[in-house]
């Protein structure tokens, strides 16, 4: 059998890249995985949804300045790049960044110009090819002849679209339907939608009871326990077991003897308030666990129950178990109502004690993993700043050409400039284009990535909350920041200050 070439998936993303309609890019995805063999069906998924099997490879935009010669005629085969990154993957300790160099340009030697550019986006992340994982379920359901819907819960509980793919194409619908919920094979989080306020979410869900559920800023944990013991993972996926000892513990005082949890963790100051964000992620990041850095889990979900998978019984239910088996310090507050008052008091509870918000669940909703539906809908405070653009950085694959990712800063009150992070999100394309001229006619110089500009042009910025930061001389940086509009009604002089951010600090 003849196998598939790398370039017959390259030159199939360029395709869909410049293809509008939906139904389209379904279509030229599916004749790509026909075309693959059964070992080939997760590699070819995988790159064309954007991504690689590999989590990580050593390898950066910076190994990629400097390419050798393309190959004039392709010859690489899926299985080829995909061994070649294995291997790279693979590499460490001493003399692993020269064997990692050499394996760049060996493998980047062995592939067309054409290669070496989808190549290098895969390895960066920068595929934009608007075949979003939603795409490529669809696909893999017209290729296989599968109900989407089916592909759809199969991909949720294998973790990923790619994992199925090639149970889909090889094993049909019966190879599907015989995946269930499996302890120690994390499924994807149910994500929550957003309402402008409590009654709003209320008001989507029917007018009927709900629970209103605090959120808390923690790190997402999906705990699976069984008599081989406890595993942790994030909402990506990761292990993190060895990371949270905290977590393990208090996986070992639920009454079952086969459970998947679903919470946050995080870190809380001896009054019981959370601990700033940044102390939270990096005690969640560190390999080597301290005990003064452990996270406390909360609890707000099961999905399996000594045998039993629960993904399709309605919350009430849901919450009934894990109510009857976790210890009460161990899940999370919640209260359930009707009325929009109630809701919202619970709601000015929750922030009093320093968490995000709170999130609205429809008590008869079951849990759709992987998918952000209408049956949970978060409501947090969202804060915003009219900051002044210090410096513009140069944009990478398909922002390349164009000044993307923007520095912000707030006034010091001293007739200067105290930056308080960056961001390049909540930008269109015709804002990409016009900030690019906006900023080159502001430049005062330039570095490689960097222009910086005159602190003139004043920008709304909407973000999530503040965060302690040593980086940043006021003290301080925003989360999840994202550009709200440019502020061409306003003089810099206008600007938010230094003052006016610790002041929205001190409501947390």
């Amino acid at each position: 059998m003849a196998r598939m070439l790398f370039h017959t998936v390259a030159a199939a993303s360029l395709q869909v890249a410049g293809i509008r309609s939906r139904t389209r890019k379904i279509a030229v995805l599916a004749d790509i995985l026909r075309q693959a063999g059964p070992d080939e069906v997760e590699i070819a998924a995988t790159y064309l949804g954007g991504s690689l099997r590999q989590r990580r490879t050593g390898v950066g935009w910076r190994s990629l300045r400097e390419l050798p010669e393309p190959a004039a005629v392709p010859s690489l085969t899926v299985g080829d790049v995909d061994a070649a990154l294995q291997r790279l993957a693979d590499l460490s300790g001493a003399g692993s960044q020269a064997l990692r160099a050499e394996g760049v340009r060996a493998l980047f030697g062995s592939a067309t110009a054409e290669e070496q550019a989808y190549l290098a986006r895969l390895i960066t992340g920068e595929v934009r090819q608007g075949a979003l994982d939603g795409v490529l379920i669809e696909a893999v359901a017209v290729a296989s002849g599968v109900h989407s819907a089916l592909v759809r819960r199969a991909a949720m509980l294998a973790g990923s679209t790619t994992a199925i793919a090639s149970a889909a194409l090889t094993g049909g619908e019966r190879a599907l339907a015989a995946l269930d919920v499996q302890v120690g094979r994390p499924v994807r989080p149910m994500l929550a939608a957003s309402a402008s306020d409590v009654g709003a979410a209320m008001s989507k869900l029917g007018g009927e009871p709900v629970a209103v559920e605090a959120k808390l800023d923690g790190i997402r944990i999906q705990v699976h326990k069984s008599a081989e013991g406890v595993r942790v993972f994030t909402r990506s996926l990761d292990d993190v077991t060895e990371r949270l000892p905290g977590v393990v513990r208090a996986a070992g005082e639920i009454d079952a003897t086969s459970v998947i949890l679903d919470g946050e963790a995080l870190a809380l100051g001896t009054d019981g308030r959370p601990r700033p964000f940044q102390e939270t992620a990096a005690a969640g990041a560190s390999h080597v666990p301290v005990p003064e850095g452990e996270l406390t889990p909360r609890f707000f979900d099961v999905l399996f129950l000594d045998g039993e998978p629960l993904i399709d019984r309605p919350l009430t239910e849901r919450a009934e178990l894990l109510a009857a088996r976790a210890p009460v310090r161990f899940v999370i507050e919640r209260t359930i109502t009707d009325q929009p008052f109630v809701a919202e008091a619970f709601n000015q509870h929750v922030l009093s004690q320093g968490h995000e918000g709170v999130v609205v669940k429809s008590l008869s909703g079951t849990y759709a993993a992987g998918r952000r539906g209408g049956a949970w809908l978060k409501v947090k405070p969202v804060h915003t700043l009219d900051l002044v653009v210090l410096a513009v950085e140069w944009g990478s694959g398909r922002r390349r050409g164009m000044l993307s990712n923007i520095h912000l800063g707030a006034r010091d009150g001293r007739g200067g400039w105290v930056m308080l992070g960056k961001t390049f999100k909540g930008m269109t394309d015709a804002m990409l284009a016009w900030q690019t001229e906006r900023f080159l006619a502001l430049e005062t110089r330039r570095d490689d990535y960097t222009v910086y500009v005159r602190p003139e042009q004043v920008v709304e910025v909407a973000f999530d909350g503040l965060q302690r930061s040593t980086r940043y001389p006021g003290g301080w940086a925003l989360r999840f920041a994202r550009v709200v509009r440019y502020r061409d009604d306003m003089d810099a002089a206008a600007a938010n200050t230094i003052a006016d951010v610790a002041e929205i600090a001190a409501l947390r």
